[in-house]
């Protein structure tokens, strides 16, 4: 490993290194257990149901609803983006991570509880918005922190493995959970009091539910894990001060691990790439592919539990072979898998003499995307845990929320641009098809900054200075 040194700097060494030698199982399973727990709030409040219900007819217009809804999003990403690194800054510091780990999750889990009180009427819409929204702030801080545990429940031999199975166990319970709420709440298969639809009652159960299964589930990693040791010397900063010394140590960074730079800006391109592939797949399997809506359901179940198995798979790989590679192979296999789906779309054809609808297309090919994004995005958790300075993780995974929310444009903005672009010069109801086009330029975008970024094992640790 490259060193480098700087005035008033402490020794560069990574938070990985000079941690565990061994891996406790029961750590591992108790952190995995936080990403299982935390699908119900992802899965279920902001991806398949509460939001879906924010944005009926129930609150108003619906176009009118998703705006109010994207706006308030829209802050929160902004909220995240100027705190997120500082609240890392003084976790690390203060040697508070699981503390904060707990107190956001516990926000998280609050508000989401709160989401019952918002009734189907449109004078509950902006409360419904604001909880959400709020939700979405502090559960990125809670991830912050935990992404940084990464380091404290894995060693340099297996972080890859470890990375790999916390992803997995993400995607997993964001199925068991789905499952559970479309049994009790969403298509009751039994009658009970929760299966009530009046004011809607059952949807604003689904609420409850998914507080209390993230906070129970959170709770392992809680008592597993020691907390972090309170950095020696370190100052007690204000809000300005801290700001000072994160632009101070992002100079530093620069200066002494430019690839550690590199590579969060990389990785914000192509994870943007990445979370539109499960943002716009439901659309585009209903839109260009016809999918009913218990359909897309079916295919997001398989689809995540492909992404389970390709997480654990390519956190094996990684250990072995680098995460650079496994995210290089899993975006090559991403443009690949969509440029099919983007040429064939939904005709019909006959390969080896058997019938090929459009339906196989999405199905095969579709599933291929899901089971590539799993390592990529596990892989990219344990490249950027393998650079972290020692007692700095929570930072650096700040700036990696941060990066990631600089640019989460990107995606949604070309899939517009690209229907925009085609709609005069395909027949009607194409168009959509070519928003995968839009998708694909950032992930291809991502991989190309990637490529001459260095391996973990390559790039030396950043020396940073002390606060």
């Amino acid at each position: 490993m490259n060193s480098a040194s700087a005035p008033g700097a402490t020794q560069p060494s990574s938070e990985l290194e000079s941690g565990n030698q061994a891996t406790s199982k029961g750590r591992v399973l108790a952190w995995a257990s936080w990403d299982w727990g935390s699908a119900a709030f992802n899965a279920v409040m902001t991806t398949f149901v509460f939001t879906v219900y924010l944005t009926s007819n129930a609150f108003g217009a619906e176009d009118q609803a998703s705006a109010v809804l994207g706006g308030a999003l829209a802050v929160a990403g902004l909220a995240i983006a100027l705190l997120a690194p500082v609240t890392g800054q003084r976790s690390d510091a203060g040697g508070r991570r699981k503390l904060w780990l707990g107190v956001n999750t516990a926000a998280v889990a609050l508000l989401t509880a709160l989401c019952f009180f918002v009734f189907p009427r449109p004078e509950f819409l902006l409360l419904g918005v604001s909880l959400i929204a709020l939700g979405n702030v502090f559960f990125e801080f809670a991830g912050v922190n935990y992404n940084a545990m990464l380091a404290q429940v894995s060693t340099p031999r297996n972080i890859g493995k470890v990375s790999g199975f916390g992803w997995g166990a993400g995607y997993l319970g964001g199925i068991v959970a789905l499952l559970i709420v479309l049994q009790l709440f969403v298509q009751p298969s039994i009658e009970w009091f929760g299966a009530s639809t009046e004011d809607s009652l059952n949807i604003r159960l689904v609420a409850v539910f998914s507080a209390l299964w993230f906070f129970i589930f959170a709770l392992p990693v809680l008592f597993a894990v020691p907390e972090l040791p309170k950095a020696p010397q370190a100052k007690r900063l204000g809000i300005l001060a801290s700001y000072g010394l994160l632009v101070r140590r992002i100079k530093a960074i620069y200066a002494t691990s430019p690839h550690t730079i590199y590579f969060l800006l990389a990785s914000a391109v192509f994870r943007d790439g990445l979370a539109a592939v499960f943002t716009f797949g439901g659309i585009i399997a209903a839109g260009t592919f016809g999918f009913e809506l218990s359909q897309v359901i079916f295919f997001a179940i398989f689809g995540n539990v492909v992404a389970a198995v390709g997480a654990v798979i390519g956190g094996f790989l990684d250990d072995r072979i680098g995460p650079k590679r496994v995210i290089i192979g899993s975006l090559v296999g991403l443009l690949i898998a969509g440029t099919v789906i983007l040429v064939l779309g939904n005709g019909d054809y006959v390969f080896l003499g058997m019938a090929w609808p459009g339906s196989t297309t999405f199905w095969v090919f579709g599933l291929f995307l899901c089971l590539f994004v799993g390592p990529a995005q596990s892989s990219s958790r344990a490249y950027l845990a393998r650079l972290a300075p020692h007692g700095e993780s929570g930072e650096l995974f700040g700036l990696y929320a941060t990066t990631g929310r600089a640019v989460s444009f990107l995606a949604p903005a070309l899939f517009t641009l690209s229907i925009t672009l085609a709609t005069p010069f395909v027949a009607p109801g194409e168009a959509q098809r070519w928003g995968i086009l839009g998708i694909m330029v950032v992930l291809l975008a991502g991989l190309l900054v990637l490529l001459p970024v260095k391996s973990p094992g390559q790039a030396p640790i950043a020396v940073v200075p002390a606060a």
